[in-house]
Order: C-alpha cells, then structure tokens, then sequence
C-alpha cells in the first residue's frame, strides 16, 4: 500500500509540474504574436499548419497515429470543432492588438460561464443556486478585470478588443461542449484535426496575400504552432491524465496568471488593484464552477 500510495504522489507531483510548465509555456503566447507581427488571420493559419506538423511528428514518435483515424460522426464534430477554433484563435489574437495581452487573456477565460450557460440551453443540464452565485461573482470580477469599472480612459479600440475576446471565449465555449458530446473524440485528434481544418480553410490568406520575408518573424509563427500548440498540448493533457479534477481546475489558472506576469515583464502592461481584484473574484468564482463540475 505505501509502494502503490508514493507511485500515485509521484505521478501526481509530476502531472504538476507537466501542468504547470504547460501553463507558463501558453503564457508566453502574446509575446510570440506581437513580436511576429503578421496580422490575426495570418498568425492563425501559421499556428495551425505548424501546430499540425508538430502534433503529427508527436504522435508519429508516441506510436499514437492511429488515435486519428475518426468515425464520420466523430470526425464531422471534430471538423466542426476546428471552425471554431479557427474563430477564437482569430477573435483572440485581435483582441491581444487591441487591449494587452494580460488583459485579453483574463478575460478570455470567462469561458466556463458561456460553457454552463450552452449547456442549460442546449442540452438542459441543470443550473444549481451556488453556481448562479458563482456565475455573478465572475462577472463582477469581469466587470473589474477589464479595467472599465475603474473609470481608466479607454478608446474605442480598447472596447473592441474586449468584446472580440468575448466571442472568442464564447466560440471557445462551443469547442467544449462538442468534446463532451462527443466521448469517442480523443483530445489528441480533436487538436490534430482542428489544426488541419484552420489550415485548409484560411489557406486562401498565404495565397492570396504571399508568405512574410523570411526571416525571425517565421521563428515566432513557427513557435506559435510547436510550442504554443503541439508542445503545450503533450505537457497540458498528459498532466490533466495524473490529476483529480479539482487539482486540474486550479492549475488551469497558470496561464490567465502567467499571461498578467509576462505582459508586465516584457511589455510593461501591469493590472491596477481593481483589476487585479477582479481577477481574484474571477479565479475563485470560476474554480468553483470547474471543481462542481469535476
């Protein structure tokens, strides 16, 4: 029992530190966009052909091709799936040039209300009085997060901004609850063909628009699909598989914090109390939403 009991602590102080990497690696993404400096849709189909690539030499070496190989409901959802990544990557990624990307990455991850809201309305899962409680606590810290509430002099781009990361959280949303319909759908695929939809759907940009000069702006593309994509997803999902649900909840919470560091480190973009309070109320109002539903 003690041999089986240390077997199971060291997986799961190793899934943490999987976790967590994964977290901090996902929080430099802002950086690798604004230093590449192409425009969204761009940024978006460099992130998916070389997310794809990464994601295939990966499952290439692990001897996991084979989890690719989709029935045609599933892979119809997948496909589905990747249109509306292809969405929120764009959305995001618009978002990030307007606010900063501290900014839009909080309130990026308002997402598990939209999840809970789709799935009262679509699927009729019922909505308890803790998580309607929960629900209004995340949008006051929402409200203070974006630096609205605190009456800072923001222009109209700002605002734009803001309500793109909110669709983009929203399209987010809907890539969520297509992976919970959808049990057959393995993470590894879903990711793979989701790269390889936003490929083939905004190949129309390259060809209509030419490749940037090669040059160090190809190193940040590059980096945004094998680090930000296929990297992250081994280190996130195989650390996700070693924890109890609470324990992921939380550490999903790296990157929005990791995100606030990094902007402030290298951009010089720091929260102000408000928001820095609105991000707490945020954390602890959507925690609690993600452990109920673990």
């Amino acid at each position: 029992m003690d041999d089986h009991a240390s077997s199971r602590g060291r997986d799961a102080a190793g899934g943490q530190r999987l976790m967590i990497g994964g977290g901090l690696l996902l929080a430099t993404l802002g950086v690798f966009l604004q230093q590449a400096g192409q425009p969204p849709l761009a940024a978006v189909w460099f992130r998916c052909v070389f997310g794809a690539l990464a994601l295939l030499a990966w499952g290439a070496w692990s001897g996991g091709l084979g989890r690719l190989r989709l029935a045609p409901r599933a892979l119809f959802a997948a496909l589905a799936a990747g249109l509306l990544v292809v969405l929120n990557w764009t959305l995001f990624f618009a978002a990030i040039e307007r606010c900063s990307i501290g900014v839009a990455t909080v309130v990026f991850h308002v997402q598990p209300l939209w999840v809970m809201g789709l799935a009262a309305l679509l699927l009729g899962e019922p909505v308890s009085r803790r998580q309607v409680a929960a629900a209004a606590v995340a949008l006051v810290g929402l409200a203070l997060a974006s630096g609205l509430a605190g009456g800072m002099p923001h222009g109209e781009g700002y605002l734009l901004g803001l309500l793109l990361c909110l669709g983009g959280s929203l399209s987010y949303a809907g890539v969520t609850l297509i992976a919970h319909a959808m049990p057959g759908l393995n993470s590894f695929a879903l990711a793979w063909w989701q790269c390889v939809t936003g490929a083939l759907v905004l190949a129309w940009w390259p060809w209509n628009h030419g490749l940037p000069a090669f040059g160090p702006a190809w190193g940040w593309l590059a980096g945004l699909g094998v680090l930000h994509t296929g990297l992250a997803y081994v280190l996130l999902y195989a650390g996700m598989a070693r924890l109890p649900a609470g324990r992921v909840a939380v550490l999903q919470f790296v990157y929005p914090a990791g995100a606030v560091l990094v902007d402030w480190l290298v951009y010089g973009h720091a929260l102000d109390a408000l928001q820095l309070l609105g991000l707490a109320l945020m954390g602890a109002a959507l925690l609690s939403l993600k452990r109920q539903h673990g």
